[in-house]
């Protein structure tokens, strides 16, 4: 794969922590951990989570460099943990944390060979996955739980 092709994605990844810290910290924190409604999760369970599925890309990074054609075992949150369990983690230490793997991640991509962009695994849940869609789809998942931040932000609803 062309440089030109993945370069973007290196670059919405560093640029993503720049965009929901201070989206985070804009919420008054009377309202950071306030549902919009029952099942979905609050500012603070959005930014927490992008935390906590950091070294899940370090990880499956890692696999996939390292082994040929590795099963990817999809990761869902509400099998995993209690449904309240990001409501618990402390936020500046998880958007802490948050920057820092987000800057290793993004050192890690900067290093790598462009054929490693095409490595390639099984995903039970898509019909290809290579360390190019990985990251693509974590740029998506980056915006997703940021817009989902915003949406609490901006809720005219609350009481």
């Amino acid at each position: 794969m062309e440089q030109a092709a993945y370069q973007p994605v290196i670059d919405a990844l560093e640029r993503a922590p720049q965009v929901v810290i201070p989206l985070i910290r804009e919420l008054p924190e009377a309202i950071r951990k306030r549902r919009p409604r029952p099942g979905r999760w609050s500012a603070h369970e959005h930014a927490c989570h992008l935390a906590a599925v950091q070294p899940m890309f370090l990880g499956r990074l890692a696999l996939m460099i390292e082994q040929d054609q590795p099963t990817i075992r999809p990761y869902l949150p509400e099998q995993e943990h209690a449904e309240d369990a990001l409501l618990a983690v402390e936020l500046d230490d998880a958007l802490r944390r948050f920057q820092q793997q987000r800057t290793e991640l993004v050192a890690r991509l900067r290093r790598l060979r462009p054929e490693e962009w095409d490595r390639t695994a099984e995903h039970p849940e898509y019909s290809r996955y290579s360390v190019f869609i990985l990251f693509r789809h974590a740029v998506m998942h980056d915006m997703l739980h940021a817009y989902r931040i915003e949406e609490c932000l901006l809720n005219r609803d609350w009481s």
